[in-house]
């Protein structure tokens, strides 16, 4: 392992509840479906955009119309998760220390730019990443890998070399395209949702597990 790649939501932060929550509102309330939540949380992967077409067809909206919705979604889900936004327990520690033994670190999600800067400097964590990759800076969401695979370019590490974390099996999917290994955060996945790829390495409720705290030893 030269190099650490984080997807975030879910895998830096518990939130994707909250993030369930802010769609459930906006597809049912601003915009008249009628879903639950078993029907929602499934199709919470890559961009916002996405998201909408996969609920209502393509040709529902305009690409003016999605991006003004993606934001009043996430400014939604912002006002709720504020109160309680905070690093996975044991995750601090693990960034300082893999900070200090001078491993690069990058931050590959399908989040907009705007629910990225949220996190990283209400938490004050932006310090710890040498490249941010996001939904603005590709045109193929998870599980294709170009998210990672230009976090490791971003890095100038070789993609085999690089351990993902992520929480979702479209992620985990995602590692195993760009040819890396990952560890799974069971924030909102169980690990039999996981079941074929072959390049996870271990499941862990957060980053106290004792298997992340031998990898940094």
């Amino acid at each position: 392992m030269h190099a650490i790649i984080f997807d975030l939501n879910g895998t830096m932060i518990n939130d994707m509840d909250y993030h369930t929550r802010g769609w459930l509102y906006l597809l049912n309330n601003v915009l008249g479906g009628n879903f639950t939540w078993d029907e929602v949380k499934p199709q919470m992967y890559g961009k916002n955009q996405e998201v909408l077409v996969r609920m209502f067809g393509a040709g529902r909206f305009t690409d003016e119309e999605m991006e003004r919705l993606s934001i009043e979604k996430e400014r939604r889900y912002q006002q709720e998760f504020f109160p309680d936004l905070k690093l996975l327990p044991g995750l601090n520690g693990f960034l300082e220390k893999a900070y200090q033994q001078g491993i690069p670190m990058a931050i590959g999600s399908a989040a907009i730019p705007f629910n990225i800067d949220f996190v990283l400097d209400n938490l004050n964590i932006r310090h710890y990443f040498k490249a941010i990759v996001s939904a603005d800076d590709v045109l193929l969401s998870k599980p294709n890998p170009e998210t990672f695979l230009k976090c490791a370019e971003l890095l100038n590490a070789d993609p085999t070399e690089c351990l993902v974390f992520e929480d979702v099996p479209k992620g985990a999917e995602a590692a195993l395209n760009a040819g890396m290994k990952t560890i799974i955060l069971t924030t909102t996945h169980q690990p039999e949702e996981f079941n074929g790829l072959d390049n996870v390495l271990h499941f862990a409720n957060d980053f106290e597990d004792e298997f992340l705290s031998r990898l940094l030893a």
